[in-house]
């Protein structure tokens, strides 16, 4: 009040927040929540009354992480600003009651609004799209239930003028497609089970009277992404075979991400003729059947490229260097480059070449420099490993890309090529990471400390070199290239898992360390580094990284034992920006002395810990609740008995549930056979960016949307 007021500053020449321009106090309310800026620091003086309403703070409000805001709150928040307000973003509000859409009408002047992950209904969305008839840009989720004939006329004259569309479909149905006949962009997001609860097999036919043709005559941006399950093929073809007839002359996005087998039709390669002929695009990805053993890369048209996804394709680096950036072309353009599976990208022929063998270093010399303004590179799911050759180690020429952003890379092609061939992987190297009885064996010569560990690393590490040059990263992902999570989407959980790499073998603590020199580091992932003896390098990181927000560290060092975990709680007591923290791995204890560690983690939101075998402690759970009062989202899957794990998440909702409106908790055994029906009540939002473990790195186009 003291500083708000003005009626007071220290003797010693304190300055009064008052005192800073218009210009300065509006850029430091921009980081408020809209929520917040509204109905409590609007009210604090004149002054702050008067910035808080301004355009700029008013224009665009955005709630999809504002886990605080209820019904009443936005109620409120409609009624004092809703005139000024065009841009809304509620995106996965899903603990929001559907009649907290109702409020939205007050928004005239909307121009662009997000409602994916929220509850709406046929009726509720008729009479609020009937009230905003500016409206260009609209994101919702098409439930089962779902009836287009109740779409009021003037609800249907909206969706005439939505030029993008974003739709998330849990039934087989057109949506609100065919009442778009202006679109321009359109975003379908499959996420359609094979089964009912009931265990029925569903259909990919669509509902009766919903044969209305989608309009894509205006068409430049397609995406679909599909969740594994032939339901959401036998959709997704519904809405391209209107593609397949007339391709739009302005598409310049064609993406469609499906995992496992989808198998090329005659429509489909009707379509991709006709889109080699017709189009020039910007951005590309489709499914690896359609890219595999075919020309069709050879006879696409390109423009000026930002975007390209081979991810899981047997393309050569030959076909990659030939056809996608013909021999060396400048493709100063591309930003984003997804070859995350594509085992033989930087190989110059796919036909006698294993896996393993090393890779052609001049082909991703090639894709360097003419790819030189790169953001966003995702190597992963690969084995990547570089010659003896001299400066020509993968690290090495990644280092030249000074643009990137985030990086994936598998944990074999980080390894320093001298190392493995002076020193042979030792006995003790090679010794399956199984759960059976274990073999003791000869330990390494750890660092105690910080100090002693930086004097030790080699000054030749190419990947210490590496995170060198790449100051200004911010996404990280180190994955084994064998890695796969014990949490698949739609299958009971995994059970085994395949051993790492044998050049992986050597990468450990020391390479860790080496990651701390990225300042500013956001996001990390660390999976399958079977050398982690200590964890020493996780200290280092934890004080170097301090913007950290999202941690995900799974099956790190030997499978039957956590021997991190000193080191994890040392470094989760330095991770004050810490908000997601995702942990995967074996017979891991989550006790007392863990949970007191990560109470340090004050602005902690998300926590999701997968382990078999796993254990927890129900009081250091409940204590940890109590003191970190941002945590929403609280998911355990471990070897506990399903009684413990029931008393325990009735317990916290009971607890917490009030005062955390967001609040979703899930603690189930992860080898239940249930697990699968657990998993779909999961909010999307939560399953999508933590729960299930994925590489995340180019996985979409750069702002894809808003």
């Amino acid at each position: 009040q003291e500083i708000v007021s003005g009626d007071s500053e220290e003797e010693n020449g304190g300055v009064n927040l008052m005192d800073f321009s218009d210009e300065i106090l509006l850029h430091i309310l921009s980081y408020v929540p809209s929520t917040d800026l509204v109905l409590n620091v609007r009210r604090t003086c004149r002054k702050l009354a008067a910035l808080c309403l301004d355009k700029s703070l008013t224009h665009t409000v955005l709630l999809q992480k504002d886990y605080k805001v209820n019904k009443d709150k936005v109620k409120q928040l409609m009624r004092d600003i809703g005139k000024e307000i065009y841009q809304l973003n509620m995106a996965g509000c899903y603990w929001l009651p559907s009649s907290t859409i109702d409020h939205v009408t007050r928004c005239k002047n909307l121009v662009k609004l997000n409602l994916s992950g929220c509850h709406v209904t046929s009726l509720r969305l008729s009479k609020m799209l009937s009230t905003l008839q500016h409206l260009r840009s609209l994101a919702i989720d098409v439930n089962p239930g779902f009836d287009a004939s109740q779409l009021s006329s003037e609800c249907k004259a909206t969706l005439s003028r939505v030029s993008e569309l974003k739709q998330t479909l849990f039934t087989p149905s057109y949506g609100v497609v065919p009442c778009c006949t202006s679109l321009e962009k359109l975003l379908l997001y499959f996420e359609i089970l094979d089964r009912s609860r009931e265990g029925f097999m569903l259909s990919g036919q669509l509902m009766v009277g919903e044969s209305n043709v989608p309009h894509y005559q205006n068409l430049r941006v397609f995406y679909a992404r599909l969740a594994p399950g032939y339901v959401n093929q036998e959709v997704v073809r519904l809405y391209l075979a209107v593609l397949s007839d007339r391709t739009p002359e302005n598409l310049h996005a064609f993406l469609i991400s499906a995992p496992g087998s989808f198998a090329e039709t005659g429509a489909t390669k009707n379509l991709l003729d006709s889109m080699a002929r017709n189009v020039r695009l910007d951005a590309l990805q489709l499914p690896k059947a359609w890219i595999n053993g075919s020309g069709l890369l050879q006879h696409l048209k390109f423009n000026n490229p930002f975007y390209f996804s081979f991810s899981r394709c047997t393309l050569s680096g030959g076909h990659l260097i030939q056809r996608v950036i013909n021999g060396g072309k400048d493709l100063k353009s591309l930003t984003s480059l997804n070859l995350s599976g594509c085992v033989h990208c930087l190989a110059p022929e796919s036909l006698f070449r294993k896996a393993e063998d090393d890779i052609d270093s001049s082909i991703l010399e090639s894709l360097v420099v003419s790819c030189c303004n790169l953001r966003h590179l995702n190597l992963s799911a690969a084995h990547h490993h570089s010659s003896e050759s001299i400066g020509n180690h993968l690290c090495q020429l990644l280092s030249r890309l000074k643009h990137l952003l985030s990086l994936a890379l598998p944990v074999c092609s980080i390894t320093n090529v001298a190392a493995n061939v002076e020193k042979p992987p030792t006995a003790s190297n090679l010794v399956p990471q199984t759960f059976g009885r274990k073999v003791r064996i000869g330990i390494q010569t750890c660092p105690r400390n910080l100090a002693d560990q930086a004097n030790q690393k080699i000054e030749s590490s190419v990947f210490w070199a590496l995170m060198g040059s790449l100051r200004f990263l911010e996404t990280l992902e180190i994955i084994g290239s064998s890695f796969s999570s014990a949490m698949p989407r739609n299958e009971p959980a995994i059970r085994n898992s395949l051993p790492p790499c044998v050049r992986a073998q050597s990468v450990g603590d020391s390479e860790v360390a080496a990651i701390s020199q990225l300042t500013y580091l956001q996001s990390l992932t660390l999976a399958q580094l079977p050398n982690i003896l200590t964890g020493s390098g996780l200290v280092s990181i934890g004080l170097q990284c301090q913007q950290l927000r999202t941690l995900s560290l799974a099956n790190l060092g030997m499978m039957g034992k956590v021997g991190y975990m000193s080191a994890l709680m040392d470094m989760l007591k330095h991770c004050k920006c810490l908000r997601d923290l995702r942990l995967e791995q074996p017979y891991f204890c989550a006790g007392a002395q863990f949970f007191q560690a990560l109470s340090h983690c004050s602005a902690l939101q998300r926590l999701c810990i997968v382990s078999r075998s796993g254990t927890l402690q129900s009081d250091a759970v409940m204590s940890f609740m109590a003191n970190c009062l941002e945590v929403i989202m609280c998911h355990m899957f471990m070897g506990e008995s399903l009684t413990a794990c029931r008393n325990l998440q009735q317990s916290i909702v009971r607890s917490f549930q009030a005062d955390r409106p967001a609040l979703n908790v899930v603690i189930f055994p992860l080898l239940h056979e249930d697990l699968t029906e657990v998993i779909r009540d999961v909010p999307m939002r939560h399953l999508d960016e933590i729960t299930l473990f994925k590489s995340r790195v180019a996985e979409e186009p750069p702002n894809l949307w808003w």
